[in-house]
């Protein structure tokens, strides 16, 4: 039981480490913008329906605007470019962690 000897001190620094790191990762979260977040948004609600439709064959969108109506074509052609969009953000991510 080696750990019981250890001074307080000592283990008084561990959350200050952590809360540095976690101040880093915060602030490159703020350098998104809008639009970024509006993609992510759009690409979770594609995703919940996709998943609806895979488990249950209920489609969320279709049943709230109508099937194959105006509205719910523009939401599936939204998510289908906040998808692509997506693919840009990602490649633009990775450039900036190297």
């Amino acid at each position: 039981m080696a750990t019981m000897d250890t001074p307080i001190t000592e283990r008084r620094h561990i959350p200050d480490r952590r809360s540095a790191s976690d101040s880093v990762n915060r602030h490159k979260a703020a350098h998104y913008s809008a639009i970024d977040w509006i993609a992510m948004a759009l690409m979770i609600v594609g995703g919940i329906n996709w998943g609806l439709v895979g488990l249950f064959n209920f489609d969320l969108v279709a049943s709230l605007f109508g099937e194959q109506s105006l509205i719910s074509r523009i939401i599936y052609v939204a998510v289908g470019i906040s998808a692509l969009y997506s693919l840009y953000l990602s490649s633009k991510m990775a450039q900036k962690d190297t």
